[in-house]
């Protein structure tokens, strides 16, 4: 599911929550919340079925719910007491108030489907940050290629530069520096797929892959 509402995009599949194009952080918790507020919207969802659903067969204080409320409503720059986005129904629960509508899958062009583009990624828990061709910064200013919410991370710690199929890593000067197959990197190095490396002490995952050209045989009409 993909569902657009604002300048925002929820993608389900992917488990990203995108703001033009670049993901914003959000915890697994919080993100299943917002998943599951946006597809009952707009029906108010008791906090009990909250609980049930991210909680199962847990005790939780009520704290643990308002601060994943609090974290969606800072990643959607939302306020609680003019809210666009989420809205608090005062000793019941939560509700999505945002016009939202579902995109519909497109159907990949012909040239797509004979070959594929390379795509990489970087890893870190259960999230995965697209990168684009050309540069990509890391690091925990809003707005980056990749967005890490780490204290130890510098604002822009590192950067990927992506050329078709081939990666280079590179430091930013950062204060607890950028690790690459247990080094300290004080020059571009180039990264391969599955690659392992660290900002700080933060480890992350590098995956490129490019689509292979199809075998089988298209027919229009």
């Amino acid at each position: 599911m993909r569902v657009v509402f604002g300048e925002f995009a929820l993608d389900s599949a992917t488990r990203q929550l995108l703001r033009g194009g670049k993901s914003r952080l959000l915890e697994p918790k919080a993100f299943e919340l917002l998943v599951l507020l946006v597809s009952r919207r707009p029906a108010a969802v008791p906090k009990t079925e909250i609980r049930d659903q991210l909680w199962p067969d847990t005790f939780v204080s009520e704290s643990s719910l308002t601060g994943l409320v609090a974290q969606i409503r800072h990643a959607l720059g939302d306020d609680s007491r003019r809210p666009r986005f989420v809205r608090t129904v005062y000793g019941f629960g939560y509700a999505f108030l945002a016009v939202a509508e579902e995109e519909a899958p497109q159907a990949p062009s012909r040239s797509s489907r004979q070959t594929g583009p390379a795509r990489a990624v970087v890893l870190w828990e259960d999230r995965s940050f697209p990168l684009d061709e050309g540069e990509n910064v890391l690091g925990r200013d809003e707005g980056l290629a990749v967005t890490l919410r780490w204290s130890r991370v510098s604002r822009r710690h590192a950067r990927i530069v992506v050329t078709g199929e081939r990666a280079t890593l590179e430091d930013l000067e950062s204060k607890n520096g950028t690790f690459l197959h247990g080094k300290r990197l004080t020059h571009p190095t180039s990264l391969a797929d599955g690659d392992t490396f660290r900002l700080g002490r933060l480890v992350l995952v590098f995956r490129i892959s490019s689509g292979a050209v199809s075998t089988g045989t298209e027919t229009d009409g």
